[in-house]
C-alpha cells in the first residue's frame, strides 16, 4: 500500500458491496467496520503495514478465501493469493537510489519501447537494466515499458493486467522497479510507463466483489470501466492514484495510456481531462515534467489540445497513420486497415497535416474518421509515430518484423528509409526493441493462461481477428506455446554482426543528425512540405534548407536537389551539379545549397 493513495488508515479498503468484512493479516483474522463512503477499517489494532513483507488479504462476506487488496502493491504468490505489504518510500527501498533526476520534456526527443520479459533473455528489470548502456548509446530521450502490472500467468503482453498498483512478480516485483527507473535516470533515459485503464484481465479480478468498478455494456477486450455510474468518484479515484503513485512514488517521466478510445466516460469533467488536471499539480509539486501520451484510434486531437483552448489538455498522442502510409510504401501491403493508403500521396498528407484519415472516409471501418489537426496551432511533436511497434509487429499473423530474414522482406536499404523517415520525419519518433539492429527474432503474441478454456478462447479469437485482415491462420503461431515466448526473446549476440551492425551504426547516425539539426526538431507545420510522385514512387519531404528524399519506385530517380549530403543509405545516392541521382529503394538527407 502507498502513502499516497489514500487517507482513511492502514489496511482500509472502499468496499460498499459486501455485508461484512474481515482482514487477514499474518495469521490473524480481524473484524472491519464499515466507515464514511463505505470505506471499511479493522475494527482492533493491527500489525503496521510501513515494516513491510506482511501478507495480508480480505475475507468477504462468508467467504474463508481471503482476497487481495484492490490497491496492492505486491502479489508474491500470483494475483490469486494474498497482498503484501511494501512502501516504496522507505528508507530501507530508497537505500541507494537517486532522486535527484530533474525530468525530461518530451518535445524534441526519441521514445525506445521495450517489452521487459522478452527484451533480454532472462526477461526481468534487473537483467534489463544491464542493457540500458546500449539504449542509451543510440541517443534516444525515453523508455517506454511495455505494462507491468500484475496478471495471471508468467509471462503475457502485459495488458491482462488486473491489479493496477502491483509490479508484475516474475519481472522482479516493486523493488526491481524502483532499481530499473533510478537506473533509466543514471543514464540520462526518462520512463514511460504503459497503462491500462480501460478494461481489466479476465482472470484474478476481483474488483467487483468489493464495488462498482465495472458497469454494463463491453469494449473490444472486456467489460467497461465505471467512469461516470453509480460509485464511479471512487473508481476514477482508484484511477487517479494510480496515476499519482507511477510518477510520485516511483518517479516516472510520463504514462502512455492505452486505448482512451475504450474508455466510456460521460461525466462533465472526462476522467482524462481530470487526468490531466491533477498530473499539472503533481508537476509543480515535484518540479518536474511530467507528460501524458494517448494511445487513440480516434484520429481526434481534442485529446492533446490545452485545457485553456477547450480540449483535455494530455501531452501527446499515438499517430497510427504515420505507420500505415510507411508499411504501405515500404511494403505494398494493402489489406484490413492498409487499404486507404495504397497512394504515396497518403505519406505526404500524413506529414503536412498530421492524420490522412481526417474527415475521410475509411474503408476499413466502413464509415468517415478523424477530424483535421490545427497545424496553424499544434506542434508536430505531439503526434507520436514508428515504423514498428509491439502492436504493428505483434499483431501480424507470425509477429514477423521489417527485418524478418525470411525471403520476401527488406534488404539493408529499405530498413534504413523506414528510419530516415521516422527519426527525421516532423513528428516524435518511436523505436521498438531490436529495430534499431534489425532484429531476425519475431515478436509475437504470447500468453500464458493457466485456465484452459480461457488459453482456448484466446486462441481461437487470434484466429477471427486475422481472418479479417486476410493473413492465412495456420501462419499463426499458438500464443500458449512456451516456445511463442521464447522466439520473441531478442538476440543480443546479433548486435556486431553483419547488416545487424550496419543498420545499427545508421541509427546512431540518424539520431545524431535529430539531435544536431534544428530544422529536424522544430514543431511548426508550417515548416516542411512534402511531395509524392505516383509514377516515380519518389517522396520528398523539406524541412527549410533539408531535404530528405526516398526513392520507393523500382528505377533510378533524378531529381533537381543539389547540395551537401549528410546521410544516404548503403546503396548510396549521388549528388553533382545538376541533381541528384537516387537509386531504387534508397534515401537521402541533404542540406540544399
Amino acid at each position: 500500500m502507498s502513502r499516497w493513495t489514500h487517507d482513511h488508515g492502514p489496511y482500509a479498503v472502499w468496499a460498499p458491496r459486501p455485508t461484512r468484512l474481515r482482514l487477514s493479516v499474518g495469521d490473524d483474522i480481524v473484524e472491519m467496520r464499515r466507515g464514511d463512503g463505505d470505506w471499511w477499517v479493522p475494527t482492533e489494532p493491527v500489525p503496521d503495514p510501513w515494516e513491510g513483507g506482511l501478507d495480508y488479504g480480505y475475507l468477504i462476506d462468508d467467504s474463508e478465501v481471503p482476497r487481495p487488496d484492490p490497491r496492492s502493491l505486491r502479489q508474491p504468490d500470483g494475483v490469486h493469493g494474498r497482498s503484501r505489504t511494501y512502501d516504496p518510500n522507505s528508507e530501507e527501498n530508497l537505500i541507494g537510489l537517486d532522486r535527484s533526476w530533474r525530468g525530461r520534456q518530451l518535445a524534441g526527443s526519441i521514445v525506445y519501447e521495450l517489452h521487459i520479459g522478452t527484451f533480454t533473455p532472462e526477461g526481468t528489470l534487473d537483467s534489463a537494466i544491464e542493457r540500458l548502456g546500449h539504449v542509451h548509446s543510440i541517443g534516444v530521450d525515453f523508455v517506454e515499458v511495455m505494462p507491468v502490472n500484475a496478471f495471471n500467468g508468467t509471462w503475457n503482453w502485459g495488458y491482462d493486467g488486473v491489479d493496477w498498483f502491483a509490479v508484475h512478480e516474475a519481472y522482479g516485483g516493486p523493488a526491481a522497479y524502483q532499481r530499473f527507473v533510478n537506473a533509466c535516470h543514471e543514464n540520462g533515459l526518462g520512463v514511460v510507463q504503459d497503462v491500462v485503464y480501460n478494461h481489466l484481465g479476465p482472470s484474478g479480478n476481483y474488483l467487483p466483489l468489493f464495488g462498482p468498478y465495472l458497469k454494463g455494456g463491453r469494449n473490444t477486450w472486456g467489460d467497461l470501466v465505471n467512469l461516470d455510474g453509480e460509485g464511479s468518484a471512487e473508481v476514477r479515484r482508484f484511477i487517479l492514484d494510480n496515476v499519482h503513485m507511477w510518477f510520485a512514488d516511483y518517479d516516472v517521466d510520463a504514462l502512455r495510456l492505452d486505448a482512451v478510445h475504450a474508455l466510456s466516460d460521460s461525466s462533465p469533467v472526462h476522467v482524462l481531462e481530470e487526468m490531466a488536471i491533477e498530473t499539472a499539480a503533481l508537476s509543480a509539486h515535484l518540479q518536474r515534467p511530467l507528460t501524458l501520451i494517448a494511445e487513440s484510434d480516434l484520429n481526434e486531437t481534442r485529446l492533446v489540445t490545452p485545457r485553456e483552448g477547450g480540449g483535455y489538455g494530455l501531452d501527446a498522442q499515438w499517430s497510427d497513420d504515420f505507420h500505415h502510409a510507411l508499411h504501405v510504401a515500404l511494403t505494398g501491403e494493402t489489406t484490413g486497415y492498409y487499404a486507404d493508403f495504397a497512394p504515396l500521396s497518403a505519406l505526404a498528407k500524413v506529414c503536412e497535416k498530421g492524420f490522412f484519415h481526417d474527415g475521410t472516409w475509411s474503408s476499413f471501418r466502413g464509415r468517415y474518421h478523424g477530424r483535421p489537426v490545427d497545424t496553424a496551432h499544434m506542434p508536430t511533436w505531439r503526434l507520436v509515430v514508428c515504423s514498428q511497434d509491439h502492436d504493428q509487429v505483434g499483431n501480424r499473423a507470425r509477429g514477423d518484423r521489417l527485418s524478418d530474414p525470411s525471403p520476401g522482406h527488406f534488404d539493408d536499404d529499405q530498413l534504413a528509409c523506414a528510419a530516415l523517415l521516422t527519426l527525421c520525419g516532423p513528428f516524435t519518433p518511436m523505436l521498438f526493441m531490436g529495430e534499431e539492429w534489425a532484429a531476425s527474432t519475431p515478436f509475437q503474441f504470447f500468453t500464458s493462461h493457466p485456465e484452459p478454456k480461457l488459453a482456448k478462447a484466446t486462441a481461437e479469437g487470434r484466429l477471427k481477428e486475422f481472418e479479417r485482415m486476410g493473413w492465412d491462420p495456420t501462419e499463426v503461431p499458438d500464443p500458449q506455446d512456451p516456445a511463442t515466448f521464447e522466439r520473441s526473446k531478442l538476440d543480443w549476440s546479433e548486435l556486431s554482426r553483419g547488416r545487424h551492425a550496419r543498420l545499427l551504426s545508421t541509427y546512431r547516425h540518424l539520431v545524431h543528425l535529430r539531435n544536431q539539426l534544428p530544422e529536424l526538431t522544430d514543431p511548426a507545420f508550417s515548416a516542411m512540405t512534402a511531395t509524392a510522385d505516383e509514377d516515380t514512387g519518389v517522396f520528398t519531404l523539406r524541412r527549410g534548407d533539408l531535404v530528405l528524399a526516398v526513392n520507393f519506385g523500382s528505377t533510378v530517380a533524378q531529381l533537381p536537389e543539389t547540395g551537401e549530403l549528410l546521410f544516404t543509405t548503403p546503396t548510396e545516392a549521388t549528388v553533382a551539379d545538376d541533381g541528384l541521382t537516387l537509386p531504387s529503394h534508397a534515401g537521402v538527407l541533404l542540406r540544399r545549397s
